[in-house]
C-alpha cells in the first residue's frame, strides 16, 4: 500500500478578456466556466472519498484563481485550506502583457530571450520544481498525521491547488526529464490533477495524471499563467 499520494491540481479558467499573461497579479478571477469546473473537480474528489480514499489535506496558492478552485472541494469534502506560498505561479518579466510574436520582437525584451534553458525572462525551473516539491513532502506528511492511522483504501492523500508551470516543472523534475520544454506541450490542462504518488519512506514511487473536467475543455481560453 502507498503511504501517501499528494494531488497537484491546476486551477479552473481565468476571466482575462484581454488575453495577458497575469502572472501573480491579483484581481484575476475564475470565469464562469473555471466555477463550474471547480465544482465538477470538488464532486471527483467527493464521490472518490465516498468510495474510500481518505483525503485529508487541502492547500492552495493564494492567488485568487486557486483559492477559488479549492473553495469548492473544501466544503464538499470539510477541510480547512491552507494557504501555502510554496505552490504559487512563477514569476515572469512578461507578467500583466499582451505576449505576442510582435511584442516579443521589441528590441527592449531582448535581454530576457537569451536563455530559454533557465529561463531567462523568468523563475529558473529548478527553483519552481523544488519549492513545488518541498511544499509536497509536507503536504504528504500533513495528510499522514491527519488520517491518524486511518488511511482508507490507498492511503491518506493531500490536495494542493496550484499552477501550470509550476506544476509542469515538478512533474518533469519528478520523472528525471529535462526542465526546458516547448510550453505548447504541457501536459497540464485546466483544473487536471498530477498524482505523485509516495512509498512508506516518502520515496516517489509514480506520477499520474487525469482530466476529470475534460467535457468542459473545449472553448476554454488557453492563455498560460505563466
Amino acid at each position: 500500500m502507498p503511504q501517501a499520494t499528494v494531488h497537484l491540481l491546476r486551477h479552473g479558467e481565468v476571466h482575462n478578456p484581454d488575453g495577458v499573461l497575469y502572472g501573480r497579479l491579483p484581481e484575476f478571477h475564475l470565469s464562469g466556466l473555471g466555477q463550474e469546473m471547480a465544482r465538477l473537480l470538488a464532486e471527483h474528489f467527493r464521490q472518490r472519498a465516498a468510495s474510500g480514499a481518505r483525503i485529508t489535506y487541502l492547500a492552495a496558492s493564494p492567488l485568487d484563481r486557486a483559492q477559488e478552485t479549492a473553495r469548492p472541494t473544501s466544503e464538499a469534502l470539510h477541510l480547512q485550506i491552507h494557504t501555502d506560498e510554496r505552490i504559487i505561479e512563477a514569476e515572469n518579466y512578461f507578467e500583466g502583457m499582451k505576449v505576442t510574436k510582435a511584442e516579443l520582437r521589441r528590441p527592449r525584451h531582448w535581454p530576457r530571450l537569451v536563455n530559454p534553458l533557465r529561463p531567462s525572462w523568468g523563475e529558473p525551473y529548478k527553483q519552481q520544481a523544488a519549492r513545488v516539491m518541498a511544499a509536497v513532502q509536507e503536504a504528504r506528511l500533513r495528510a499522514i498525521e491527519l488520517a491518524g492511522g486511518d488511511f482508507g483504501t490507498d492511503g491518506p492523500e493531500a490536495i494542493m491547488v496550484s499552477h501550470q508551470l509550476p506544476i509542469w516543472a515538478t512533474r518533469l523534475s519528478a520523472e528525471g526529464k529535462p526542465l526546458w520544454h516547448d510550453p505548447r506541450k504541457r501536459e497540464c490542462t485546466l483544473t487536471s490533477i498530477t498524482s505523485l504518488v509516495f512509498d512508506d519512506d516518502g520515496a516517489l514511487v509514480r506520477v499520474m495524471y487525469s482530466e476529470p473536467a475534460a467535457s468542459l475543455l473545449p472553448g476554454a481560453a488557453s492563455t498560460p499563467g505563466a
